[in-house]
């Protein structure tokens, strides 16, 4: 976790993690939305299909096993709009970490799951996941630090 104490430093730090990390940024945040039209299991299977060429057959495949992992099956053929906001965060950290290699950076996630007390629904479900990504970094600013516990420490 890295914390910032202005939007400008934290924008300057994601700009950077872009730059840096050009082939395999996995960003999970507010501006990049899931794709309206489309259900969960297709936005988290599209990376696949664009970058590896998979079918259609084979990306849904492997995504209904990832859903599956994170108890999340019910939500493969709903759209954006059908979706909570943590289940929404999680078909977005899914769509992340098809990135090959991927380095995952989650920018501010309260802001997206406004409603979790604490980080550790998101810890938990990154280390059930953790097998399909390289990296995870979180940015956050300096006041939220308290929703992240321990791990501050």
């Amino acid at each position: 976790m890295t914390f910032f104490d202005t939007e400008e430093k934290l924008s300057r730090a994601v700009q950077k993690f872009l730059r840096v990390n050009p082939r395999n940024a996995a960003p999970v945040c507010e501006d990049i939305p899931l794709l309206s039209n489309q259900e969960a299991w297709l936005n988290i299977a599209l990376i696949k299909q664009y970058h590896e060429n998979m079918s259609a057959q084979a990306s849904r495949k492997l995504v209904f096993n990832w859903l599956k992992r994170l108890g999340l099956e019910s939500v493969a053929d709903k759209r954006n709009l059908a979706l909570g906001d943590k289940e929404r965060f999680l078909v977005k950290l899914l769509r992340s970490a098809m990135v090959q290699n991927a380095a995952i950076l989650i920018n501010r996630p309260f802001n997206m799951v406004p409603q979790l007390k604490n980080i550790d629904p998101i810890l938990q479900a990154l280390k059930t996941i953790d097998d399909l990504y390289s990296s995870c970094h979180i940015y956050d600013y300096d006041w939220m630090e308290q929703k992240y516990g321990a791990l501050c420490r």
